[in-house]
């Protein structure tokens, strides 16, 4: 089975998403980034976006966020639109972020660094300063490294620590680019493994972008990307060669 058109999505029938965004048109100045992009994301389903380099797969993750506004078009969140909320109250909307480049402050311990994670939660449920014990079930090389600064951390650890601490703000959509970019292959199977267990053990979605085959295999759907527009969706268990080289090889 190849890939379907964006008008066959499977989520598109489904009454319930966490995720849709409808008829995006992102700019940077004059120059059309994201043309027209409908994407849905379903409670408790991962969603890999793939596509080379180039073609605004990072545009449409900083566009959920809310690090860039849209000319035109919708971004729903939980059933209502956020086109005017900002990056800070899509974090305590409940959507978890974790920038390609991973961005953890290195000149902090990795404890203060997971810690601030709890910003994103709201008001009221911010007071309790302790980081739950479920985290060190997903990695638990971080326990053993809390009082080391995460500028001290592989980049493989530091992966972990951005992931770990976007979800003390205990989101319900989990958004990761490239979350394996210049890591070990040994790294890259832990950490799909416990995005796979986040999943699996908490019910939030998860809107990645990956290169990784292998990782984007673990995603339940798929949207291939080309000039800013997407240009085909299906199941990854249907990913067919063909796909793979136009999306995914370099």
């Amino acid at each position: 089975m190849t890939a379907t058109l964006m008008d066959t999505d499977p989520s598109t029938r489904s009454a319930k998403t966490t995720l849709k965004l409808s008829g995006l048109n992102v700019y940077y100045g004059e120059s059309h980034i994201l043309r027209n992009v409908d994407l849905n994301v379903a409670p408790g389903e991962m969603v890999c976006l793939i596509g080379r380099n180039g073609v605004g797969k990072t545009t449409l993750l900083k566009t959920v966020m809310g690090l860039l506004k849209p000319r035109t078009g919708t971004v729903e969140f939980m059933g209502k639109t956020i086109n005017r909320k900002s990056p800070d109250q899509r974090a305590r909307l409940g959507i978890g972020y974790v920038p390609q480049g991973r961005e953890i402050i290195p000149r902090i311990s990795v404890q203060d660094n997971l810690l601030l994670g709890l910003e994103a939660r709201p008001a009221g449920s911010r007071r309790v300063k302790q980081i739950p014990s479920e985290i060190f079930e997903l990695f638990p090389v971080l326990q053993t490294m809390l009082n080391r600064m995460g500028g001290d951390l592989s980049g493989g650890q530091q992966q972990q620590l951005a992931i770990a601490r976007a979800l003390m703000g205990k989101p319900q959509l989990l958004v990761l680019d490239e979350p394996t970019e210049g890591i070990q292959p040994s790294i890259i199977l832990e950490i799909e493994a416990a995005v796979r267990g986040i999943i699996e053990n908490t019910g939030i979605s998860v809107l990645l972008v990956e290169q990784h085959l292998h990782f984007v295999r673990q995603a339940d759907r798929y949207y291939a990307m080309q000039k800013g527009g997407i240009v085909a969706s299906g199941n990854t268990q249907d990913l067919s060669q063909s796909i793979i080289q136009q999306f995914l090889a370099v």
